[in-house]
Parts: structure tokens; sequence; C-alpha cells
């Protein structure tokens, strides 16, 4: 006996239903990413292994699929290096390419290799699916897509604010109301471990403070100590573990924490301006807070960092995530190229969707018209009148075979088809068609030599 087929463990398989509702966000994210400016482009689905490892810091690089060499990958491996069991050593000999973790990294790369053919600053937008080795659960998936916008070539903060006016306007159009965008700095980040006596361990802070809604207050604490921060210093950074207050009350506090820290005070002065200049334009639905545990655990920020919650009431992750990384393209040989980008979880927006049931009623209608079979000169009109339909834009097709007719309307009901064409041996001697309206039960003839008649009453 055959052994029943499996996919791997956070992978899916997507039904017509599901892939014409991720089309649907596909469709209305890209349209904004067109309005907004951004141009699209591609990169390939795995890069070299030295172009994404150490970009993502060691939880990162964990979760990076190895692909092994073609061909006979263990003979490059010594007998010494074998015995040694080190796995990190043996897959530098026996893996040189990965797939992708991202879409930034690879779009840095990108920058750096088509530097001369690009005009900056350089708005770009991609969505392709990514892969990571993580432990599959709600919502977290080893494939998935995201949908990325970039600029690189500004340091200017009035990309910033575009990007959360994006955010909101994607949103909005979706009509996902009630979300919240979460505003950190990496400055303020790095200011307070500076503060505290922790600057030489920013990113073991940063990465346990990331952890705070997951692990808790002391979860996050006990982190930090086996990471080697101080209890002393784990005291002085327990204020942030519950600063509360409006926005403008947190970055007055801050601005006190941080009053010996020059970058620090930099962070905040930004995220000032980005706040200030987001109220004096306003928002059409979504909320934008500032979190100072924010740090989304990536080594490549250095200013702005962004994370978007699903509307209260809805149990996800974040939906959407990014910042602003000044040094990231200096790794591949191109320095002082500042860049911020955003990125939209395209399969955990639609699991919020389906929750909170906002996609179109109509979005499963796959088909407008279907035309029943009669036989074979029946089906031959039939078909005719279909072409007709398509080239006027309509969903139509006609049932294959003259099977019966209860069979053929029950097609069209689990289709969810809206009318049904009959066109049998009398309407063709009458030159005529039948439309059955499915909902209502009604139904009217008009004839072949004028379709338009009918193709104007949908």
């Amino acid at each position: 006996m055959a052994q029943k087929p499996s996919i791997p463990k956070g992978t899916r398989d997507f039904t017509p239903s599901e892939v014409v509702k991720r089309n649907y966000i596909f469709d209305v994210v890209k349209r904004h990413f067109q309005t907004f400016g951004f141009q699209p482009i591609e990169t390939p689905s795995f890069e070299n292994s030295e172009t994404l490892m150490g970009k993502y810091g060691d939880e990162g690089d964990r979760l990076i699929f190895k692909i092994l060499n073609s061909g006979d990958f263990l003979n490059k491996v010594n007998d010494e290096l074998y015995s040694s069991k080190d796995s990190n050593k043996i897959t530098s000999s026996i893996s040189e390419k990965a797939l992708r973790y991202d879409l930034t990294v690879p779009f840095a790369r990108y920058v750096v290799m088509h530097q001369n053919e690009l005009d900056f600053p350089f708005k770009r937008y991609q969505i392709q699916p990514v892969w990571r080795a993580d432990r599959p659960q709600k919502g977290r998936f080893r494939e998935f897509y995201q949908c990325d916008a970039d600029v690189v070539g500004s340091d200017s903060l009035l990309q910033e604010v575009e990007l959360i006016q994006l955010y909101d306007t994607v949103f909005a159009d979706l009509k996902l109301e009630g979300v919240t965008i979460k505003l950190n700095n990496r400055k303020i980040l790095a200011g307070i471990a500076e503060v505290i006596g922790a600057k030489d361990l920013l990113i073991d802070f940063t990465v346990a403070l990331d952890k705070l809604n997951k692990i808790g207050e002391d979860g996050v604490k006990k982190e930090m100590l086996s990471k080697g921060i101080s209890q002393s210093a784990i005291e002085k950074a327990s204020p942030l573990f519950n600063l509360k207050g409006s926005n403008t009350d947190q970055l007055n506090k801050l601005d006190a924490l941080l009053v010996n820290s020059q970058e620090g005070k930099k962070g905040v002065d930004e995220l000032r301006f980005i706040m200030e200049t987001i109220t004096s334009l306003g928002l059409q639905s979504a909320k934008l807070v500032v979190d100072v545990t924010l740090a989304r655990g990536l080594n490549y920020y250095t200013g702005a960092i962004f994370e978007v919650a699903a509307p209260e009431g809805v149990s996800m992750g974040s939906i959407g995530g990014g910042g602003r990384y000044d040094d990231l393209t200096g790794i591949f040989g191109l320095p002082n190229v500042s860049g911020v980008g955003i990125s939209f979880g395209l399969d955990r927006i639609y699991l919020v969707m389906e929750e909170l049931r906002l996609f179109p009623e109509s979005i499963d209608r796959s088909l407008d018209v279907l035309c029943l079979n009669f036989g074979a000169k029946e089906g031959l009109a039939a078909l005719k009148l279909t072409t007709v339909l398509r080239k006027h834009g309509i969903k139509a097709d006609i049932y294959p075979s003259d099977a019966k007719l209860n069979k053929q309307f029950k097609y069209a009901n689990n289709r969810n088809v809206p009318y049904v064409v009959l066109l049998g041996e009398e309407e063709l001697i009458n030159s005529s068609f039948v439309v059955k309206n499915m909902q209502s039960g009604d139904q009217k003839t008009y004839s072949l030599s004028d379709t338009q008649q009918f193709i104007d009453s949908l």
C-alpha cells in the first residue's frame, strides 16, 4: 500500500478560496506601494550563505535554511573535521547557499550590485516568499510571504513618516481597523544600555528586552542575568518594563533617563519628530504608540523600529514590522547609504481578516456564469456564447459534458455561481438562451443575436 503523502511542517497547501483571498491582500498592498511611488524588484529564492549569515544575530542565523552542495558534498570534509562533529564547521564545508531569511538583506545586496543603475533615493517594493527554520505554531510558518517597501539613499525622517502613512492606508483599505503601530528607536536602546553600564552587551540587552510580551518581566531579567548583565544594571533599566502614560509623557521620561547619553537623546528627538509630524497629519484608523521595549532582535537596525499589532481581541503576533538600517549596505561594500523599510506579514494579516470576517462576500465567486451542457449541438452553441461573454470580461464557463441536470446544477451551487445559462434544443431552435438567477430562482430569456442585453444586466 502506497504511503500517504504529506508536506513539511510549517508549510501549507492553499485552496482556490484561500488563494483568491491572499491575492486580494496582495492586490491592495501592491496598489498602495505603487501610489506611494515604490518600484518592484525580485531577487533569487536562495543566496550565497555569506550574504545572509551574520546579519540577523545568533538567533536569526540558526533559523536560516542551508542548502547542501550538489554532488558528493561530504567529499570536501576531511576525517579530522568529520570526527569533530562540529556542525558549524562542517556546514561551511558542505553548504555554500541558503534560502533567504527575509527580503531586506537580499535588497541591500541588490542595491550594492546595481548601484550604478539606480536613481537615489531608490524606493522599491518586493513581494516574495521567505523561509525560516522556526518552530511552527499559529501565525508562524517556515515558508511565508513578505511584502516589503524600502527607501535607500535618504536619511530624512520624512521617510519614516511616509511608511507609517503607508501602513495606515493599506490597513484602512483592507477594513482592518484598530491596528496599533508601535514605534521605538535603536539609538534609545543603545542609550539605555549606555547609562545602565551595559553598553558592551547591547545585543544581549535588546534581544532579551524584545521578549517582554512573551516571557514577562521576570523572564527578561533572568535572561539578562544569564547573558552577563549585572543585577544593578537590570535594576536601573527596570522602569522601562512598566513605562506608562501618553506618547509625550513617555518621551519626556526617556529624555530625563537619557540625559547623559548623546546617542540616546538623539533617538528621543527623532522619535518626537515622527510622532509630532504624524499627529499633525493624522491617521485614518491606525493607532501610533511609543513602545520602548520594542527591539525586534535584528542587528541591522540603527534608528526607528516599527512593529504592527493586530486589533485587540485577536490572538496574533505582529502583522508587520521594520526600521532604519543605516549600516546594512556598508556590509557589502557600499558605505554611507541610509535605508529604511517596512514589511507586511501577509499570512498573519490573512488569518486576522479571516477571523474578523473582513473579506468581501463575493470574493469566493470564481464564476459569474455557467452554461449548462445539453448535448453536442447545444454544447457548441453554449461554448460560442461563453466565448462572447469572456471577451467582455465576464468569468464564464461551460459544463464539459451533458451530465444529468441535477449534477450540473449541484456543480453550479458548489462553485457559488450566481447565473446559470440553459441553452437546450428548444432554445437552439428559437436562437435564444435562458438565464436562471440562482439566488432568486427567477428566469429570463434572451436572444442569441443580442447577447449585449444580458451582458448589460450583469
